[in-house]
């Protein structure tokens, strides 16, 4: 018996066919018919375990790589570090790998269902191993290879099998579950600065980085267990098309244009207005909610029109120390839930694209995130260097950050390129 995907407004329903142009094909046991004594979808315990397992280990893996600018300011002043080049691609390494090779261990656990349970174990202690070997560095370039490049990959591998997981698990609320997994990064983003800089100015870096494995390696122990498909190896699929058509499709091109641009300015904020990292959190859920019930389009409405207005008004015109904290509530709420769309996004790139798998569409928009996140940190800094209207404007425009406001609003506004694109029905 074969069986094949067909989604349809975020729902999974899987139908008998004896086709095998199916993109999905399953091998079941008839004495044991596909969902005879698996969990519910939706609800229930094991799914709710499943999901604050993935929230955790997101949380610890992109909350400690968003707390990378605490160590490079750490590194710079303090020996043997101090006056060394290329720090800043420590934190490039981290966060910049964990996104670009997203989609790689997503196919690997497609083609090797097998070892799909236990990736994210293996990626945890990859993470944690990296951390402790960065506390005996002596140059940047041991910590570009440990604290860089081997918490990069770990990080990914930990955190990946949720994209692939989630689907088993929730099914009407996906957007919602993915909007709570994100969410994660944003308590962390708060929490794990504060205690790396405590930890930093009291015991310095070889401590730190060592109580920083043991820590990380310890609060994920007990969620690793959850961390699990909904459907065994031996009810689940067993062979995929691996389908990479969609990649020169016109929706897929037109969503991660959106995407990547919007990823350009995105994270331009988090470098000098890091408390806006909060308010992700209830962004990250709402946005989440909002696409299980409305089309993606008229979600990224939402978040691109108050981040652009949040960016252009707020932030631009802002003269004092409470109107920088209403932006930070603002642009955290709504541009911090632009990720909890692309579980509607990948469902409306393979809509379009029926032979292609849904799991291997989301990765590379974990992809297109990434090359914003690489390419923003040296965008800053060039921003940073055009006088712009420094002095001849007013509020945040007429300071040094005038053109990171600028770049910021222009790229916020691009997101949103799918919701012109459906009003021209191009998608």
């Amino acid at each position: 018996m074969a069986f094949k995907d067909n989604y349809d407004s975020g729902e999974t329903e899987l139908k008998s066919t004896a086709s095998q142009d199916s993109p999905i094909h399953c091998s079941v046991d008839e004495n044991h018919p596909y969902g005879d004594g698996l969990p519910p979808v939706d609800g229930g315990r094991h799914a709710w375990l499943f999901l604050l397992a993935s929230a955790m280990l997101e949380a610890l893996v992109w909350g400690y790589a968003f707390s990378f600018g605490i160590f490079q300011k750490y590194y710079s002043t303090h020996e043997p570090f101090q006056g060394s080049n290329n720090i800043a691609a420590i934190g490039t390494c981290a966060m910049g790998i964990a996104y670009l090779i997203a989609p790689l261990p997503i196919i690997g656990m497609i083609l090797l269902p097998q070892i799909a349970r236990w990736v994210s174990t293996i990626g945890v202690i990859l993470m944690c191993f990296s951390l402790a070997l960065s506390s005996f560095s002596t140059s940047v370039t041991h910590l570009i290879l440990s604290q860089g490049i081997g918490f990069g990959v770990g990080g990914s591998l930990a955190y990946t099998p949720s994209i692939l997981f989630m689907p088993e698990w929730f099914v009407k609320r996906k957007g919602l579950a993915f909007g709570v997994v994100w969410s994660g990064s944003g308590l962390s983003g708060v929490l794990f600065p504060l205690a790396i800089e405590w930890l930093l100015n009291r015991y310095g870096v070889p401590t730190t980085l060592r109580i920083s494995s043991v820590g990380l390696f310890l609060l994920s122990i007990p969620f690793l267990y959850f961390h699990r498909p909904r459907i065994p190896v031996s009810h689940s699929v067993v062979q995929r098309r691996i389908n990479f058509r969609f990649l020169y499709s016109k929706v897929f091109l037109i969503y991660q244009i959106g995407n990547t641009v919007q990823a350009l300015g995105f994270f331009l904020p988090t470098i000098y207005l890091p408390t806006y990292a909060s308010q992700m959190v209830f962004g990250s859920i709402i946005i989440g909610f909002l696409s299980d019930r409305y089309h993606v389009t008229t979600c990224l409405l939402i978040t691109t029109a108050g981040s652009v207005i949040s960016v252009f008004f707020i932030w631009g015109f802002s003269s004092s120390l409470w109107s920088l904290y209403v932006f930070c509530i603002v642009y955290g709420l709504l541009a911090g839930g632009y990720s909890s769309t692309w579980s509607s996004i990948a469902h409306e790139i393979q809509h379009a694209n029926p032979a292609t798998d849904v799991s291997v569409i989301f990765p590379f928009m974990e992809t297109g995130r990434g090359i914003g996140n690489v390419a923003s940190g040296p965008l800053s800094e060039a921003l940073l260097k055009v006088d712009g209207w420094q002095s001849h404007a007013w509020g945040t425009y007429g300071s040094r950050y005038g053109t990171i406001v600028l770049w910021t609003g222009i790229t916020a506004l691009i997101g949103g390129l799918a919701v012109m694109a459906r009003y021209l029905k191009c998608v």
